[in-house]
């Protein structure tokens, strides 16, 4: 079997995801997710997949253990027992329990994170948190974790890094995707929570620039527990995006391929395209800025405005407005005439 006969049976045997799945958006109206053949969209509203309810926790931690696994970053995933090599995210979920006073007996009041940055001091954790908006605190049951939920899904679209997920490939395109998507997986960061400290180990190349040995003491680093070494501090830092004081009592995120010297309030990490909060802290370094997965990838590669999916052809179809088409997905939503003809359709096309 030929790579390209592969991925087209790989897609074959996926399921659409979320079939059923209440629209967000068109309450009362949409009865359920219905996948079209092609467009991520429901059939009936039209409204995206990320605008109907998400998948389940397990899904989601399925599809991050995809993307993690082959990365730098694959100590946050975890061998699925008896998955023949999967692996799935080991999401960090925080609780918190305080007790509730009053002239009964006690009780306790408990708030259960779906997600937390992993590797911190509960108290440092719980100071992250409480510096996000709270429609943004992903606790679970409430909007801030639908938040959460819904970021992934728009963020890091599994078809972005799973080809199996994405519309039948020609062998060249699924050469060029696979190729695509490894660079992809050696790309990906997951930003460090911390207290404020020193710039963190410089790059062998930076250092040999300024002439210095990598073998050499080097400033301070945040450790995963958010405290500092033992060397001094600085009197003042300063927030990457916003410019503005970062408090030395109060946690920053670091990304380390945007290098230790640089820092963000927590309300601060967020996409440069899009200026969404960065799902999980994941994150990617491109030019000088934060990227989420999604504006990534679109500044390597053309989406296509018709199935959402990058195009990995040269053929393709540009339309007067900039935006990228499949040729086969440059068509009207009503009659599937192409978008160059004109039809009576009152709804031509819809992007995703």
């Amino acid at each position: 079997m030929d790579l390209s006969t592969g991925m087209q049976k790989m897609a074959v045997e996926q399921q659409p995801a979320g079939r059923g799945a209440a629209c967000l958006t068109c309450k009362g109206i949409c009865s359920g997710f219905q996948p079209h053949s092609w467009r991520k969209a429901c059939v009936q509203c039209r409204c995206s997949r990320d605008g109907h309810a998400p998948s389940s926790d397990g899904e989601d931690d399925r599809k991050m253990g995809r993307l993690l696994a082959d990365s730098r970053y694959a100590h946050l995933t975890a061998r699925v027992k008896g998955g023949d090599g999967l692996r799935v995210y080991k999401r960090n979920r925080m609780i918190i329990t305080n007790p509730v006073v009053s002239r009964k007996d006690p009780t306790f009041n408990t708030i259960t994170y779906d997600w937390a940055p992993p590797g911190l001091a509960q108290k440092l954790a719980m100071l992250y948190m409480e510096l996000l908006p709270e429609a943004q605190r992903p606790v679970s049951g409430t909007e801030g974790a639908l938040y959460r939920r819904r970021l992934l899904l728009r963020q890091l679209p599994v078809y972005d890094h799973d080809p199996a997920q994405g519309h039948a490939l020609s062998e060249p395109e699924a050469q060029a995707m696979a190729l695509f998507v490894q660079g992809y997986k050696q790309e990906v960061g997951v930003g460090e929570v911390a207290l404020p400290g020193g710039a963190g180990p410089k790059e062998e190349g930076a250092n040999q620039k300024n002439g210095r040995s990598s073998q050499e003491p080097q400033e301070p680093r945040p450790t995963a527990n958010g405290t500092l070494g033992d060397c001094g501090k600085k009197s003042q830092y300063h927030c990457e995006r916003c410019g503005g004081p970062a408090a030395e009592d109060g946690p920053v995120v670091y990304a380390e391929r945007a290098g230790y010297e640089r820092l963000w309030h927590p309300t601060c990490f967020v996409c440069a395209e899009c200026g969404e909060a960065l799902v999980d802290l994941v994150y990617f370094w491109k030019d000088g800025a934060l990227l989420c997965g999604r504006h990534y990838c679109q500044r390597e590669k053309p989406r296509c405005n018709g199935c959402d999916e990058l195009i990995f052809t040269e053929d393709y179809k540009q339309g007067a407005d900039g935006l990228a088409w499949h040729k086969d997905h440059y068509c009207c939503w009503e009659c599937g005439r192409s978008l160059s003809t004109p039809c009576s359709c009152g709804s031509r096309s819809r992007p995703v």
